[in-house]
């Protein structure tokens, strides 16, 4: 064969090989589609008829995609395999039904015959199944709605407030309905209890029907406009969420309304919102924002309802899409929203609350010092005190070679001469209710209190990378304390890590918020997919997920911590450890933090503050561990009374120990989150001059 032949023959032998795998390529791609085509008006299990709201098809493709990157990209490698599948179609209808009011042991038992298969149906984009249980859920959802609005006409007729029964309101702790008509019984009940909280909130009849008449049917008209990308999205976040609570998938219209919350560029009330399945939960407030100022919203608030301005109509949020609760809330600045809650610290009552909207300023967010003169062993002791609400950065000033840029540890090392020239006795760094932010500015920060060396682990699925202090020079190097709370976060609890890793300080206060992992954000289509892909480790090598940051000396828990921090979500990724790097800690503070947890005991079980904030959540404790209700109107207003009664009790018990004249009455707006702060921060004060008396006394030096 000449060399032009074989030149032509090889030619040929590719071109027909070409054209075979682009042949079946070209196929595999008709069968997808055809597959897609085929799924694309699911058969209702209930009626066999045609599913008015089916998925589209460009849901199908964006469903494989997800799949692909959250196998590809999240931090855990996971597959969805048999077991996923099982904790994804559980998680699916949690979100759809969390209180067990409306699907029946017979659903659930129909549905387990695919709890295997389920991750099948999603790596391949066929979401008849989904969209059939969705079906399914809308029959019921409004099935319930139309037999409350029908008893709501005649409610004072129909329901028995004198009779003997109760409610369970603990979701984990209620059952399956094993038939359709016991969920009667039970809307039935949930209706009462409805009517018992509007009840015992002093509303009037006339008022009571209107209310639920205009709330039902509001629900019921929002339900019927629930489109397809609605369930796609609910169904992507049940997939997303079985991976760990981080993982997100946002929808186009949602994905636009991230980039706006990300920049921060509109006005609002400064507090970060997330989904509880049917309920807005406030997860946190931004440091000097109108929330926090307020004193009358804090994380772990449940909001069902927004009205605009002072007397606007409030307007039910139950089971409404975030991103429509945001709009709601959001405004222009000096004009007011009012809040429909349920407190954290109060479950099954309600409340109204008026906040102005304003801009977080800037200025405020930064960090501020203070100095506080403490009489401790007849000795005068000066402590500096510096607050830091954020770690912030400001990165387009200091790209653009702008000498001035603002940042958190520019700042501090500023304040800490101020105070050095101040001659203070020790320092206290108030992280409380800190979320985080810039993860060089954590590390930076530490380096102004000790020499160099790693600060913090950043491990990914592939290899572990570490930030370090390369600066020798130590801007403080007398005795510290970072006091820390359940909303200190993120860099925070890095920050406060490092400092208790090479024991160069105490830390003070209570069980950090745990949020120790990356999430990245990936165009994705049209939406964008947020994801975790890293975890935070101490230089120690323990994980700061989870469990967070534990203080050395322990302070009353102020917020409630099932509602609170990375532990009250659900799948949150575990604590864990890795390996321990290596740094070279200062002498071991043992000894002294044993001698001052005796000395703050001692000192608290006398102190009014403590003795106050003790009995504040011991009560508030025991409601929230209440899994079921009375529907007896009579014992009902007769518990209310109780714990009015208990709460005044304790209230004037500490007004008369601070000198005050008691109250006739409670009102829950009397409490502020400022005045507890306050008695803990005094504490601190105590703490912090023990410490610099046993400091010395024990000859340490940073």
């Amino acid at each position: 064969m000449t060399l032009k032949s074989k030149m032509i023959y090889q030619q040929a032998v590719k071109t027909t090989a070409n054209s075979r795998r682009n042949f079946w390529i070209l196929m595999r791609y008709i069968v997808v589609i055809l597959t897609l085509l085929a799924y694309s008006a699911p058969v209702s299990a209930k009626t066999g008829t045609i599913n008015t709201i089916g998925p589209k098809l460009e849901h199908s493709f964006q469903c494989i995609k997800i799949i692909k990157a959250l196998e590809r990209y999240h931090y855990l490698g996971k597959k969805l395999d048999n077991k996923m599948s099982e904790i994804i179609l559980n998680r699916y209808l949690k979100r759809l039904d969390p209180r067990k009011q409306l699907f029946t042991l017979k659903d659930i038992n129909w549905l387990k015959q695919y709890q295997f298969s389920f991750d099948d149906d999603l790596k391949r984009g066929r979401l008849d199944l989904s969209f059939t249980i969705f079906d399914l859920f809308m029959d019921r959802s409004k099935q319930r709605l139309e037999y409350i609005s029908s008893l709501i006409k005649t409610w004072e007729k129909e329901l028995d407030f004198s009779k003997e029964e109760s409610l369970i309101v603990e979701n984990d702790l209620r059952k399956w309905k094993t038939a359709e008509q016991k969920l009667y019984t039970l809307w039935k009940k949930e209706l009462k209890n409805h009517i018992i909280s509007l009840l015992l909130d002093d509303q009037d009849k006339d008022t009571i029907y209107e209310t639920l008449n205009k709330l039902y049917s509001n629900r019921l008209k929002r339900l019927l406009q629930t489109d397809s990308d609605d369930i796609f999205q609910i169904l992507m976040n049940s997939v997303t969420t079985s991976f760990d609570p981080h993982t997100q998938f946002f929808p186009p219209r949602v994905s636009e309304d991230f980039d706006i919350h990300m920049s921060l560029s509109l006005e609002g009330i400064g507090a970060v919102l997330q989904n509880e399945y049917e309920y807005t939960k406030v997860v946190r407030l931004i440091p000097k924002g109108p929330a926090e100022k307020s004193n009358m919203l804090m994380p772990g608030d449940k909001i069902i309802g927004v009205g605009q301005g002072a007397k606007g109509e409030i307007k039910d949020t139950i089971g409404e899409r975030i991103d429509h609760v945001v709009k709601l809330i959001r405004g222009p600045k000096n004009t007011f929203v009012r809040l429909k809650i349920i407190p954290a610290k109060k479950n099954n009552s309600t409340r109204t609350i008026k906040i102005k909207r304003d801009r977080v300023k800037l200025e405020e967010q930064s960090a501020k010092k203070n100095i506080i003169t403490l009489k401790h062993n007849e000795k005068n002791l000066k402590i500096g005190v510096i607050e830091i609400p954020n770690f912030y950065f400001d990165f387009n000033a200091y790209s653009r070679g702008d000498k001035d840029y603002k940042s958190t540890t520019k700042d501090v090392e500023k304040l800490l001469a101020e105070l050095k020239n101040e001659n203070i006795d020790g320092v206290i760094i108030d992280l409380r209710d800190n979320g985080g932010g810039s993860l060089k500015e954590a590390s930076q920060l530490t380096g102004l209190f000790l020499k160099s060396g790693p600060v913090v682990q950043i491990k990914t699925k592939y290899k572990i990378s570490r930030l370090y202090d390369e600066d020798p020079k130590i801007q403080y190097s007398g005795p510290l304390i970072v006091l820390i709370n359940r909303m200190s976060a993120s860099a925070s609890e890095i920050f406060a890590g490092a400092i208790k890793d090479y024991n160069r300080g105490i830390i003070v206060g209570t069980r950090s918020f745990g949020k120790g992992t990356v999430q990245e954000l990936q165009p994705l289509g049209k939406g964008k997919l947020k994801l975790t892909s890293a975890k935070f480790y101490r230089v120690s090598g323990e994980s700061t997920q989870n469990l967070g940051i534990v203080p050395d000396i322990k302070f009353p828990q102020i917020y409630k911590i099932e509602d609170t921090g990375e532990s009250s979500l659900e799948n949150a990724l575990p604590w864990d450890t890795t390996i321990r790097t290596s740094y070279s800690p200062y002498k071991g503070l043992q000894n002294i933090e044993k001698e001052l947890m005796a000395q703050y005991k001692q000192r608290s079980a006398q102190d009014p503050g403590i003795n106050y904030l003790s009995k504040r959540i011991e009560i508030t404790s025991r409601l929230n561990h209440e899994t079921s209700v009375s529907l007896n109107l009579d014992i009902r207003k007769s518990r209310k009374k109780h714990y009015e009664i208990t709460e005044l009790d304790i209230e004037n018990d500490y007004l008369k120990s601070m000198g005050r004249d008691p109250i006739a009455n409670f009102d829950q707006e009397d409490i502020k989150i400022s005045d507890f702060k306050k008695i803990l921060m005094s504490q601190t004060h105590l703490v912090m001059g023990d410490f610099i008396s046993l400091a010395k006394i024990h000859g340490y030096s940073w």
